[in-house]
C-alpha cells in the first residue's frame, strides 16, 4: 500500500484559512464552480480541511461526520458540502464570505455570532488517479482522520504555513509548496490501513476493471444485499471470474469482502457521527440493532457502544445524541 501511494501524482495549494465563532454553518458551492475558481479545465478536485482549534461538523448529501482539534476532513471527489459548529445555525454560502480572486495574500474567512471559535484550513488537490475518479466513487464522500504523530507534523506545518501566507509573510521552506500532497498521503495512508485487505492489495483492486466497479458498487451502497450475480453484472464479467478475482487480489470472496466494508463503514460511523446504533446497523445492511450489535461483537470483541466510547475521534466532539 504504501508504495502505491508513494506513486500517486498529486498537485495543490492551501487556498483559505477561516475563523468561525459560535454559532455558525456554511454551504460550498457545486464542485464545478470550485474547479472553474481554483483549477479551470480540470475535471475532479479534492478538497481537505484541517481542524486548526475547535471542533465542527461536515455533512455531505449522504454522510454527516464530526471532526475534532487536530483532525483532517477528506472529501476525495469534492462532494458539494455543509460545515458547521457545534450550535444551531443556518447555512450561508461561503462564496457569500470569502473575497473573490485573485488573491494576493491567502483569503481569512471570518464569520459567526461570537461564541466559542473554531480554526480551519481548507486545501484542495488534483489528481488523475482512479482513486479520485468520481464515476468510481471508490472512497466515502468525506471521511475524517485523526493523524498518527508521524503525520501530525505536516498538518502543524500546513497550519503555520497558512497563517504565514494570510499575514502576507510568504515562508521559504521548500516543502511549503508540497504541503497538500504530503497532507492527502498521509491522510490516505491512515485511512486505508484499516480498509479491509489492505495489505493485499486494496488499492491494486481499485484499479483493477474488474473488481473496480464491483468495488464502487459495494462502497456506494454497503446496505445493499448484494449477491455475486448482481456485482459480476456491474463488472460485466461472470460469477466465476469475478469470484476468482476477488481471491487472487483481496484474498476473499465478494460476500466476505462485502461484509468486512460494512464493518470498516460501521467503525467510521461509530468514530465520527452522532447517529445511533440501530441506524447505523441499517446504514450498513443489518435488518435489526441485535443482529447488527452481535456480528460486530464478534469482529471487535466489545458491543459497538463500547467501542464508539473507546475509539471517539476526538476528544472535543460533543458527546452523542
Amino acid at each position: 500500500m504504501d508504495s502505491a501511494l508513494d506513486r500517486l501524482r498529486l498537485d495543490g495549494a492551501i487556498f483559505f484559512r477561516s475563523e468561525f465563532t459560535e454559532s455558525w454553518a456554511y454551504e460550498s458551492p457545486p464542485i464545478e464552480e470550485i474547479v472553474e475558481t481554483l483549477r479551470p479545465g480540470a475535471e475532479r478536485l479534492i478538497l481537505f480541511h484541517i481542524v486548526a482549534a475547535g471542533s465542527c461538523w461536515i455533512a455531505t448529501d449522504t454522510e454527516r461526520h464530526w471532526a475534532g482539534e487536530g483532525d483532517v476532513i477528506v472529501l476525495p471527489y469534492g462532494d458539494q458540502h455543509r460545515v458547521g459548529g457545534v450550535e444551531s445555525a443556518e447555512s450561508v454560502p461561503i462564496i457569500s464570505l470569502i473575497e473573490p480572486p485573485p488573491w494576493e495574500t491567502l483569503p481569512v474567512v471570518r464569520y459567526g455570532s461570537g461564541g466559542d471559535r473554531t480554526d480551519i484550513v481548507c486545501g484542495y488537490l488534483h489528481s488523475e488517479d482512479p482513486l479520485f475518479d468520481p464515476r468510481l466513487r471508490a472512497l466515502p464522500s468525506v471521511f475524517v482522520v485523526r493523524p498518527d504523530k508521524a503525520a501530525a507534523g505536516w498538518v502543524e506545518s500546513s497550519i503555520e504555513y497558512a497563517m504565514d501566507r494570510a499575514s502576507g509573510v510568504l515562508p521559504g521552506q521548500l516543502e511549503s509548496a508540497k504541503l497538500p500532497e504530503l497532507v492527502l498521503t498521509e491522510m490516505l495512508r491512515l485511512y486505508l490501513a484499516s480498509a479491509p485487505a489492505a495489505k493485499r492489495g486494496w488499492l491494486a483492486a481499485l484499479r483493477d476493471p474488474i473488481l473496480a466497479p464491483a468495488l464502487a458498487a459495494i462502497h456506494s451502497q454497503p446496505e445493499r444485499k448484494w449477491t455475486v450475480s448482481e456485482l459480476a453484472s456491474h463488472a460485466a464479467v461472470s460469477r466465476s471470474l469475478l469470484d476468482e478475482r476477488f481471491r487472487q487480489v483481496l484474498g476473499r470472496s465478494p460476500i466476505r469482502y462485502l461484509t468486512d466494508w460494512r464493518m470498516h463503514t460501521a467503525q467510521g460511523l461509530l468514530a465520527s457521527t452522532r447517529l445511533n446504533v440501530a441506524v447505523i446497523a441499517h446504514q450498513v445492511g443489518y435488518e435489526s440493532e441485535e443482529a447488527f450489535s452481535r456480528a460486530f461483537k464478534r469482529r471487535h470483541g466489545s458491543s459497538p457502544s463500547t467501542w464508539r466510547e473507546d475509539h471517539r475521534t476526538a476528544k472535543s466532539i460533543p458527546s452523542q445524541a
